[in-house]
């Protein structure tokens, strides 16, 4: 009886595992990756290297292609198949995220040598043409993609710069700087106005995570950086300094201006007047010329003459001099 017993047991056994838990089915945002005692089912060709990955990178990172079980089912299984089932949709999660500890920002030193908080999110999502390196290359992918995010924005707030301020700073040329020029050089501030340059910057370094750990970074969102409270206070009295000091230089290089451009009227309207006064001068020098030319001395005499006669008329009284 009791061999019949664990006959029936096995045969219901196998009928569970193979008939009814030997199928599955792949939901749309899933794909999913098939183990035979513990080895993943791989497609025969290699992988064509990742060319985000510099030579070094892709020796190291060289991962065998996985064959992809696409959404769809039910599918079979055997007794000693398993299924991973990773999902392919676009997830979001904040920078402080560390599963080793909890943290409300995180920590990074400005060129300035200020410590200031940073926080925002990432959105990523598994790589489903690289899916070893996620299910099977690292204990747990997304922390080592926090971890490279975090390590590669440490090290562009502690060296960015400006380029616009650069750029002015540049174009000065020594000569005490713009208006524009003096709200520009704390690097907290440039970064603050400068957040869309900064995700751009991380997005590009972090495109090669798909080939390292199997996560596309789908988009980096820095929202917040905020020093201590005691250095944000200090950086405000030295922002209201500098915008006070540029309105008034920007105030007095107005006026400058105008008043250049009032001397500039002013003395093309005096040599409009000269002009003016010189023309019918030289119109009469013109016309004697021509007269002289034509009719020699005589014929000169007789029109000076003759435009005597009207002033003659015009006079009220004549001086005679004699010789």
């Amino acid at each position: 009886m009791s061999l019949i017993a664990v006959i029936a047991g096995i045969v219901l056994y196998v009928i569970f595992k193979v008939g009814i838990a030997g199928f599955y089915t792949v939901r749309p945002d899933e794909r999913a990756v098939k183990t035979s005692f513990g080895r993943a089912d791989r497609l025969p060709e290699e992988p064509e290297p990742n060319a985000l990955l510099s030579e070094d990178e892709r020796e190291r990172y060289r991962y065998p292609a996985v064959r992809v079980i696409q959404p769809g089912g039910p599918y079979l299984k055997m007794p000693w198949q398993e299924i991973h089932k990773v999902t392919v949709a676009t997830q979001a999660v904040d920078i402080v995220w560390d599963p080793s500890k909890s943290q409300s920002t995180i920590e990074a030193v400005t060129k300035d040598n200020l410590t200031t908080g940073v926080n925002g999110q990432i959105r990523y999502r598994a790589d489903a043409n690289n899916l070893y390196p996620y299910l099977f290359g690292v204990e747990s992918p997304l922390e080592h993609v926090m971890g490279y995010f975090v390590s590669v924005l440490r090290e562009r707030i502690a060296n960015f710069v400006d380029p616009r301020g650069a750029e002015l700073l540049a174009d000065a040329g020594g000569e005490g700087g713009s208006a524009v020029e003096l709200s520009e050089g704390v690097s907290i501030n440039d970064l603050r106005k400068n957040l869309p340059l900064l995700n751009g910057y991380m997005e590009q370094q972090c495109k090669s995570t798909g080939g390292r750990y199997g996560i596309e970074l789908d988009a980096a969102l820095v929202t917040e950086i905020d020093p201590p409270p005691e250095v944000d206070h200090a950086l405000s009295a030295i922002n209201s300094t500098r915008n006070q000091v540029a309105a008034d230089i920007s105030t007095a290089r107005a006026d400058a201006e105008q008043q250049i451009t009032m001397s500039e009227r002013a003395v093309e309207i005096a040599q409009n007047n000269a002009e003016a006064e010189v023309a019918p001068l030289r119109e009469l020098a013109v016309i004697l010329t021509r007269i002289k030319a034509a009719g020699g001395s005589t014929a000169l005499r007789a029109y000076l003459r003759n435009m005597r006669v009207p002033l003659f008329g015009r006079a009220r009284r004549l001086v005679m001099k004699g010789n």
